[in-house]
């Protein structure tokens, strides 16, 4: 009990230093506030799947997940608040990887590796789980990006049938794609702690591009009432669209059934990945989407090879132009991800996607 007692006690002045009396740059704003938005939604998120995994049927998924709407108690809106929290995950991410391009903080090295990682497992995370509902847009979904594996040499085919559990998308597939979207999760929160030990021990940029270690405040109660004020608005926000338009970002063909005997008109992924499938669908190789698609994200692990940028966008005229020519292409790509392979759709894709690696890399 002793012992007990005096590693709390231990633990107690490191868990104050890190935690409360942590010192902060004085001049951040509450673009900083984005990283422990993020980490509230992923708690919220995770609490909501669990509820949602206890009802759910890879047998009879599409009527599992009708069960839930329907027979469960609060599990319609449960389930409204996870999907548009997952939509609210990937804007506040997307703002948050934003803020650090413009204030350069890609030059802390290991915060920015281990984010860019955190962001890929969130990927993967939200595909498997847009699969599960097992709709039509979901089955269509899992089937054309599972079979991009089949493009690397050698290994493909045998990929893709151990993620199928067989030779088309079915039950197994499910249960793999189930157990990996419970899962990396966690592997999310691991992360996280290691994004926050080396942030801590690195130091966060601030607004205005000096020396952060030149005018420091302790991070309680300013810093810490704005971590906790900012995500309830949000969680009112992500409520509110939960209720009043639950199905605003959802895809009309994901309350049809899956049928493999009937292809959608036009197959898409959730809109947080249409710029990267944009660029996946202007490459008419195969191999070469499947590249470039993995190039959209793994590029963000380049950035801090860049030379000569040492002002923060803020006062350097080049790199805010720059940077605004990103988010532009970045807007253009989401749009063209939802629009129809056909011309000139596929012409303005094929321009976007050198312009999109131009402006990211150089």
């Amino acid at each position: 009990m002793n012992k007990r007692l005096n590693s709390v006690v231990s633990f107690s002045p490191m868990l104050f230093k890190n935690l409360i009396n942590l010192p902060t740059p004085s001049s951040i704003n509450y673009l900083w506030n984005m990283g422990s938005m993020l980490g509230f939604v992923l708690v919220f998120q995770i609490l909501t799947g669990l509820f949602l995994s206890m009802h759910y049927n890879t047998e009879l998924p599409f009527e599992s997940v009708l069960h839930i709407s329907r027979d469960v108690w609060m599990g319609s809106e449960t389930r409204f608040l996870h999907s548009n929290g997952a939509s609210l995950f990937f804007i506040i991410i997307y703002i948050h990887v934003g803020r650090g391009l413009f204030n350069l903080s890609y030059k802390k090295l290991e915060v920015w590796i281990t984010g860019v990682m955190m962001l890929l497992i969130l990927m993967g995370t939200a595909f498997l789980g847009y699969v599960l509902p097992w709709g039509q847009m979901s089955f269509w979904g899992a089937t054309v990006i599972t079979n991009l594996a089949s493009a690397i040499p050698f290994l493909g085919e045998s990929l893709v049938q151990w993620l199928w559990g067989g030779y088309s998308v079915s039950t197994p597939t499910l249960n793999r794609f189930l157990t990996l979207h419970f899962l990396f999760p966690f592997l999310l929160v691991g992360l996280a702690i290691l994004h926050l030990i080396s942030l801590h021990k690195m130091g966060s940029s601030n607004p205005i591009g000096t020396n952060s270690n030149q005018e420091k405040m302790s991070f309680n109660p300013l810093f810490s009432w704005k971590d906790l004020l900012f995500p309830l608005l949000i969680f009112i926000v992500l409520f509110m669209l939960s209720s009043k338009f639950p199905y605003l970002l959802m895809d009309p063909d994901n309350f049809s059934t899956a049928n493999p005997m009937s292809t959608p008109v036009h197959i898409q992924p959730e809109w947080y990945f249409l710029f990267a499938y944009a660029l996946l669908r202007s490459i008419p190789n195969k191999l070469g989407g499947v590249i470039v698609l993995v190039l959209s994200i793994i590029s963000l692990l380049f950035i801090p090879l860049k030379k000569g940028i040492n002002k923060i966008s803020k006062f350097n005229m080049i790199s805010k132009l720059k940077l605004s020519m990103l988010f532009i292409i970045f807007v253009v790509l989401t749009w063209l991800g939802g629009v129809p392979m056909e011309s000139p759709y596929m012409d303005i894709s094929k321009m976007m996607g050198p312009l999109y690696f131009m402006f990211m890399l150089f």
